[in-house]
């Protein structure tokens, strides 16, 4: 059964949304430009600062979900009933800090599996029918990431997301039907895939030597600077002998299989990803120079292929109204704005 569509409108409003071709220098109208971001940071502070702030006065709660759009990084038991019976999928999104996995335990059910009713875990997030960890990067196949469920019953079976978000999403059949849930948090020793909620920090990507995608993604423009790079270079079974290279651009048009690409999208899936730039090799200092993503999702994506312990470490921080009247590295799409 095809999951329920969840309409996100709360992240609709958000960020930058024109394109110029990337490796071209291109200077945006700094008016509407500056109110994208701007629209940006306020989304941000609403949606990620402020629960995460109040994630750390009190991380295990109670909570009654009342909201068709609900986001949190609490800890604690959750309760919803309906209020309208109309059909409208809805979605509680639940996000953890990096090195954090989510597990969810439902206490009970009351939805009628009659006129569609639905409540669904769904390992991962769901924005505008694209998914974050993408399909391709994710560990497990889409029929996998999905356990769908309804009736008045027990359900038995505790989840556990992949990385350090999760989502359910239920569409209620009837006034007075309801359903809870209990959200823990445990420790993940390594973190392949992460939605990003600080907007300004530094964060190292690994592939634990072993055959993996993995990405940080946030949900607001950003700039990216490559603080340290080790890929390609240092074999998994084995030390072999580590020369610096220094960093070697274009790593994927090469051919090579083990790089780091940076870039943005307008949704969550990367395999839209418009691409700053690809690298590799072993270089410890990098330098200072910084990719400026003007999209809805900006992404850094670690490939590899398996014969090499790679790893790179990237400082991520939101773009504000100054960085507007420089160069862009890569400029998203956009539906609503003609050049």
């Amino acid at each position: 059964m095809t999951p329920l569509a969840a309409a996100v409108t709360l992240l609709s409003c958000s960020v930058l949304v024109i394109r110029g071709h990337p490796g071209f220098e291109t200077r945006l109208n700094s008016e509407v430009l500056s109110k994208r971001i701007l629209n940006s940071a306020h989304l941000e502070k609403q949606l990620i600062r402020g629960p995460l702030a109040q994630a750390r006065s009190k991380r295990t709660s109670d909570h009654i979900i009342t909201d068709c759009i609900f986001m949190t990084s609490d800890e604690g038991d959750f309760y919803h009933k309906s209020t309208l019976a109309d059909g409208t999928a809805c979605g509680a999104y639940i996000f953890s800090e990096p090195d954090e996995i989510i597990e969810v335990h439902f206490s009970y059910l009351d939805v009628p599996c009659e006129n569609g009713g639905l409540v669904s875990f769904v390992d991962g997030w769901e924005l505008n029918g694209e998914f974050f960890p993408s399909p391709s990067d994710h560990p497990l196949p889409m029929n996998s990431r999905f356990t769908e469920f309804c009736g008045k019953r027990k359900v038995k079976q505790t989840f556990k997301s992949s990385q350090n978000v999760a989502l359910i999403q239920y569409r209620m059949p009837a006034k007075g039907t309801s359903f809870g849930f209990s959200v823990r948090f445990i420790k993940n020793p390594t973190p392949c895939n992460v939605l990003f909620q600080s907007t300004e920090d530094i964060y190292t990507l690994r592939n634990y030597g072993k055959r993996s995608n993995c990405s940080v993604s946030t949900l607001f423009p950003a700039a990216v600077r490559v603080a340290s790079l080790n890929i390609g270079v240092v074999p998994s079974l084995g030390r072999g002998i580590e020369l610096e290279t220094g960093t070697i651009h274009k790593c994927q048009k090469r051919g090579l299989d083990d790089f780091l690409q940076v870039g943005g999208s307008r949704g969550l899936d990367n395999a839209n990803l418009l691409l700053a730039d690809s690298v590799c090799g072993l270089d410890s200092k990098p330098g200072k120079h910084v990719e400026i993503i003007a999209c809805e999702t900006t992404t850094i994506r670690l490939v590899s292929s398996g014969a090499f312990d790679n790893s790179a470490t990237v400082a991520i921080r939101q773009l504000t109204p100054e960085d507007i009247n420089g160069y862009m590295s890569v400029i998203c799409p956009s539906e609503e704005l003609v050049e």
